[in-house]
């Protein structure tokens, strides 16, 4: 809990009130390669902080073709918001790709934070405007980059993914085929 404490605190004040707040209403978890965290057309209740390891979001099309949403590190929230703001089935599943520990935070719980600690409207914010800055910047990159340009991208983002993370899911988050990405890496090799 510590990372999401000194996080927090690079953002706002953590009264010690707050802070066992926190405590009370979240769970370390170590969490295996492979487990599913959500599901697709489920209840969504949690949502998580990776404090290291690697998650990843994802839906599945009516061709059963999985679309990679988000790849969350350390640092990273993640969960299907859609769901949770929008009380609805999830549309996506949260799985671990790589073992990881996380916090879980029953998203309603944590949501009660702002009527008892109204500085975390800051802290809340800021994390809503990094997540929709990188939103904006990957659909922008979607739509103005080449595929070998977005995957110079998402290797800065990411440096260390490809050890641990399949390359359909790679390929699946730029939005190219696995061919392609293989012909993007040989072209690189070979300059």
């Amino acid at each position: 809990m510590e990372e999401l404490f000194n996080k927090i605190r690079n953002s706002i004040p953590l009264r010690p009130a707050a802070k066992e707040f926190l405590l009370s209403i979240s769970k370390e978890r170590t969490v295996a390669k492979g487990e599913i965290l959500i599901r697709q057309e489920q209840v969504v209740e949690n949502t998580f902080f990776v404090i290291d390891g690697c998650l990843r979001s994802y839906c599945t099309d009516n061709n059963d073709k999985e679309h990679t949403l988000q790849f969350a590190i350390k640092d990273w929230w993640i969960s299907d918001f859609i769901a949770i703001y929008n009380n609805e089935l999830a549309t996506l599943t949260v799985e671990c790709i790589k073992d990881a520990t996380i916090i879980q935070f029953n998203a309603k719980e944590l949501d009660t934070i702002h009527s008892l600690f109204p500085e975390f409207e800051a802290f809340q914010r800021k994390s809503l405007e990094r997540h929709i800055v990188s939103l904006h910047k990957r659909i922008l990159n979607q739509l103005q980059l080449t595929a070998a340009q977005r995957y110079d991208l998402f290797l800065e983002q990411y440096p260390e993914i490809e050890q641990y993370t399949p390359n359909y899911h790679i390929a699946s988050y730029l939005g190219i085929t696995q061919q392609s990405l293989s012909r993007i890496r040989v072209e690189k090799l070979g300059k």
